[in-house]
């Protein structure tokens, strides 16, 4: 119960990642919002894991949104604890071929959501006088560029260094900010990559996912159960003197 007592709201949370992370708070004693802009998806996800979570319509790409989802957590949980940025999208292309609306779309969703809930968030958290704890989520994407994934990559690099410097600049309220850097983790959103890469690179179906699978020093893809260690670790009391870093959660494909 290391979480016992605490608010934490979760961004993308109806499914993958983002509701595993909210199924191990609810267990670590948390309540829990589930934010997501599918509303009756978090409230599916909500009924699943129970009493201790509730779900938010929220848009991450309209500030109006992101404000009334803090005002709603505050409302029904008393405060605010924690915040996991987790809602993202994904987008690949050969570089000539990138569009100004994948583009905008990516940045949107992916840096300035990310910029402005964690902003939300610790405007609340400064409020309440007892610090907090933001959770971005990056990924090995954003430690190094890929062929096919320019957009994408570079917006993950821009979480890795906002999470640097709104670390830097937010401990002296006692709010630790920190990143978890997945690697390719497994699930219904891979089928949309694998078939993407098969588009780009005129592979069948499932040879881009078992290629990319076979690369992983650990033997296989994570599932999001992998990731919730470090997402409740970095929330929780343990993690009060880290500040700014970037933790890889990948099997052993990067090391930093």
């Amino acid at each position: 119960m290391r979480l016992n007592g605490r608010s934490a709201l979760i961004t993308g949370a109806a499914r993958g990642i983002g509701k595993e992370f909210a199924q191990a708070y609810a267990r670590e004693g948390a309540r829990v919002a589930i934010g997501d802009i599918n509303l009756s998806a978090a409230r599916e996800a909500a009924a699943e894991i129970g009493d201790a979570a509730y779900a938010i319509e929220l848009d991450v790409t309209d500030q109006s949104s992101i404000d009334a989802a803090i005002s709603t957590v505050v409302d029904t949980a008393g405060k605010l604890d924690i915040l996991i940025n987790n809602a993202a999208l994904f987008d690949a292309a050969e570089t000539v071929d990138i569009t100004r609306e994948s583009y905008d779309r990516l940045y949107a969703v992916n840096v300035a959501g990310t910029l402005f809930t964690m902003q939300a968030a610790a405007r609340q958290m400064i409020a309440q006088g007892h610090g907090g704890k933001i959770i971005n989520m990056a990924s090995q994407a954003g430690r190094r560029g890929e062929s096919l994934v320019l957009v994408y990559c570079s917006t993950k690099a821009a979480v890795i260094s906002m999470t640097q410097s709104a670390g830097l600049n937010l401990i002296k309220h006692g709010i630790n900010v920190n990143a978890i850097a997945p690697g390719v983790v497994d699930g219904a959103h891979w089928e949309h990559v694998d078939s993407m890469f098969a588009k780009l690179e005129g592979k069948p179906l499932g040879q881009k996912k078992a290629e990319v699978e076979a690369g992983v020093p650990a033997g296989r893809f994570a599932v999001p159960a992998d990731l919730t260690g470090m997402a409740v670790f970095l929330a929780s009391d343990e993690a009060n003197y880290i500040v700014s870093q970037t933790y890889n959660v990948d099997g052993g494909q990067w090391m930093s």
